[in-house]
């Protein structure tokens, strides 16, 4: 193996390391998201209100698409993510309408 070879190796092994974490972040922060998303769902099952809020759910993909452009990620891709993400939510809030809370 190369100098370079070598040095190369110890980067890539790096940026794994890096990506690795970055994506346990991911996982917890979307967990931490997902039981505050549970809570609302419970309150809007138990005071009647609808599942969605198209309001706040196209207020919050042009919040997401203005800080993806300032974070340097595809705005479109960042959009498709909150909307996948907010699919689940309502889908959750769904199953709590039905389970009464």
């Amino acid at each position: 193996m190369t100098d370079a070879t070598a040095r190369a190796a110890a980067l890539l092994r790096e940026h794994r390391e890096s990506i690795d974490r970055l994506d346990a972040i991911l996982v917890y922060t979307l967990g931490e998201r997902f039981k505050h998303t549970q809570a609302v769902g419970r309150l809007k099952a138990e005071h009647d209100l609808p599942p969605s809020d198209p309001a706040r759910e196209a207020a919050q993909i042009a919040r997401l698409e203005d800080l993806a452009k300032r974070a340097d990620l595809d705005p479109d891709f960042a959009k498709k993510v909150l909307k996948f993400i907010i699919q689940e939510v309502i889908r959750h809030h769904e199953l709590h309408q039905e389970n009464g809370a």
